[in-house]
């Protein structure tokens, strides 16, 4: 899809900072938009704009002022994930032999 938007000389020079194609940081922040309004998923975020990595993204993204939603139920969650894996990997370091243990363990 193409979208072509007139923008007022007095505007633009306010909207687009110098040295930076109209046409990308409109995109940009179109996206951004639809991203917070839960629009684009983070996937469809870097696909679109020609991000590479999710570290990329969240980079991109804290610069426009985007943090990660991090609720206290994804914080429970994932502790409720996370606890049976570490509770087994303990057993397994617990089962070894004497003199086999990593100094870092």
């Amino acid at each position: 899809m193409t979208i072509t938007v007139e923008i007022p000389d007095e505007f633009a020079s306010r909207m687009v900072p110098e040295g930076q194609e109209p046409a990308r940081k409109a995109l940009e922040d179109m996206a951004v938009e639809a991203y917070r309004a839960h629009r684009l998923t983070g996937a469809q975020l870097r696909r679109l704009l020609g991000i590479s990595s999710r570290y990329e993204l969240d980079g991109f993204l804290k610069e426009r002022g985007v943090w990660l939603e991090y609720t206290v139920e994804d914080f429970r969650r994932e502790g409720e994930i996370t606890a049976p894996l570490m509770a087994r990997r303990r057993e397994e370091l617990e089962a070894r032999p004497e003199g086999t243990r990593d100094e870092r363990e």
